[in-house]
């Protein structure tokens, strides 16, 4: 019986609280809003664990909240949506090239508008392809996102590893679609949400994206 483990050959990352800290990005939601930042916060956490969202806050602190007017709005008034190289994760551009460096395909694929496109572009990580779920016109947790991205990396989906920090649109999906998954434990969805069932039957449970490179080199090695 042949018991060699399934080599990771490509390695997908989520975008938003994976790669993008998304911090900054609520404050200034909050600054326009009128919002105490640590309000907003609170009342976001509140609903995630309550199983909300991040429009329910949104329509919380302004009923009828429509999230394209308000983009356009912000955008008008100088202080657009969106984020930039001071909201990357310190630990994220030295993890895509360390798994480059390994000879794996490594693509960064989460749901976010198609301004977001430009944005990662500006980035310069180092990644073979971006996908972005609006231009996509596919998103998670759907199975057709995840095929999307096997089929870019041109690999069976055992060979995929997913990362991303929320059990909900990453872990379970990309599980059930035959993906390994790396659970990232950061933002407040890597620290709100639980399933003991799922974590366990991720590859990898990890705080940040450090040490990633290296454990999937060990995976790997004959």
């Amino acid at each position: 019986m042949n018991l060699t483990p399934r080599r990771i050959q490509a390695v997908f990352f989520d975008i938003g609280e994976t790669l993008i800290n998304e911090g900054e990005i609520y404050g200034r939601w909050a600054d326009w809003l009128g919002v105490p930042r640590h309000t907003f916060l609170t009342k976001l956490g509140a609903l995630l664990a309550t199983g909300g969202t991040h429009i329910d806050l949104f329509e919380y602190f302004r009923s009828g909240f429509d999230l394209a007017e308000e983009e356009r709005r912000r955008a008008e008034a100088g202080v657009p949506n969106g984020f930039g190289p001071e909201d990357l994760y310190p630990d994220a551009r030295a993890c895509l090239s360390g798994l480059r460096d390994q000879g794996l395909f490594v693509g960064i694929a989460g749901n976010q508008p198609v301004q977001a496109a430009e944005q990662m572009a500006a980035l310069g990580l180092d990644a073979d392809v971006v996908g972005i779920s609006d231009v996509w016109g596919v998103g998670k947790p759907s199975h057709e996102f995840f095929e999307r991205c096997a089929q870019l990396a041109d690999v069976l989906p055992d060979r995929v590893l997913y990362v991303g920090d929320r059990i909900d649109n990453d872990v379970r999906p990309a599980l059930a679609f035959g993906m390994r998954a790396a659970f990232l434990r950061r933002g407040p969805w890597g620290h709100i949400q639980e399933d003991g069932d799922a974590l366990r039957d991720c590859l990898f449970v990890l705080d940040d994206l450090a040490g990633l490179p290296k454990l999937v080199a060990e995976y790997n090695a004959p």
